[in-house]
């Protein structure tokens, strides 16, 4: 009777042991069936059915200034191809330029029309700064991208007192200047928009060694290779957001404050002080007048100066 009632102890166990693996294998496959089904279904929650990354049709009549693309030279609509879709997919980039452009453009084209040179160098100014007063390494300086003995050259003051590299009309007519003088060279607004990138100079000297007379048949640097077509890259996109994606509204847009000019013809000992008189600080005068480099105006040769000051209402709390 021992020997059966152990047998039967050892038998009620094992029972109660398989019992217990059976309940947990039960509970257990069940949640891994689960966590298979929710990883499944993030993965198609977090493929967006709205949204394609595809390949961009060129336009057909994808010109520069006028001046046609040769569409039939396989390489260079591998060339353009690629500005597409590098600026087309650099949305936030892209998004900035489209509402710089609308703060600017209608400052800086007047001024191209003005001088005669095509409205598509505003595009230009884009490809040079993203429509900022940006310094490259090598000094150039503003929207335009002016070096400093090039702004001397052509009648601007720079120094650290003022800098008019950063006065966007004077170097806008500047600009224009040099872009006249170098159409009058080559006779073709690209080899202009070229030059502007990699200097006259070097231009020259390529159209030379390689004995072409086109900017679309010139082997050139990475940069100025890419140049022109960025630039057309650039106003394609911003003529024609919508195209390509970018939905921005009239109330997105950034827009410039007005402003009324004063004339200074006397050394200003702070411009501190100076802004306060117009009830704004420092920082809104500098925004107006980058310009102005230090906090005070030397001018001992007493030459007048315009200085802009937005009108009273557009910043908010500026005492």
């Amino acid at each position: 009777m021992k020997i059966l009632k152990n047998a039967l102890m050892l038998l009620g166990v094992f029972f109660v042991v398989s019992t217990l693996i059976f309940a947990v294998q039960s509970n257990v496959e069940p949640q891994k069936d689960a966590g298979q089904d929710v990883a499944e279904n993030d993965v198609d929650k977090n493929v967006a059915d709205s949204y394609r990354i595809s390949a961009i049709d060129i336009p057909e009549d994808l010109n520069f200034a006028g001046e046609v693309v040769p569409q039939d030279d396989p390489e260079i609509m591998e060339r353009i191809d690629r500005e597409f879709l590098v600026n087309t997919y650099w949305q936030s980039n892209a998004l900035l330029l489209i509402k710089r452009a609308h703060k600017y453009f209608p400052i800086i084209g007047p001024i191209l029309a003005k001088n005669g040179v095509p409205d598509d160098f505003k595009y230009l100014a884009v490809a040079e700064s993203g429509l900022q007063n940006v310094v490259s390494h090598a000094g150039a300086t503003g929207f335009w991208q002016i070096m400093k003995a090039t702004g001397r050259e052509y009648g601007l003051e720079v120094n650290s007192n003022v800098d008019e590299r950063y006065h966007l009309e004077k170097a806008t007519e500047v600009a224009c200047e040099y872009l006249n003088r170098h159409y009058k060279k080559y006779g073709s607004w690209t080899l202009t928009a070229a030059s502007y990138n990699a200097g006259a100079g070097a231009i020259s000297k390529y159209l030379g060694i390689q004995q072409v007379e086109d900017y679309y048949d010139l082997l050139l640097g990475q940069e100025t290779g890419r140049y022109v077509f960025r630039i057309m890259a650039i106003k394609e996109i911003l003529s024609h957001p919508e195209k390509y994606g970018f939905v921005v509204e009239e109330k997105d847009m950034y827009k410039a404050v007005p402003t009324f000019k004063v004339e200074v013809d006397e050394p200003v000992l702070s411009f501190a002080d100076f802004a306060q008189k117009y009830e704004i600080n420092y920082r809104i005068l500098k925004r107006h007048n980058p310009w102005l480099r230090e906090p005070h105006l030397n001018n001992s040769s007493r030459k007048k100066y315009t200085v802009e000051i937005p009108y009273k209402g557009y910043y908010k709390g500026a005492k």
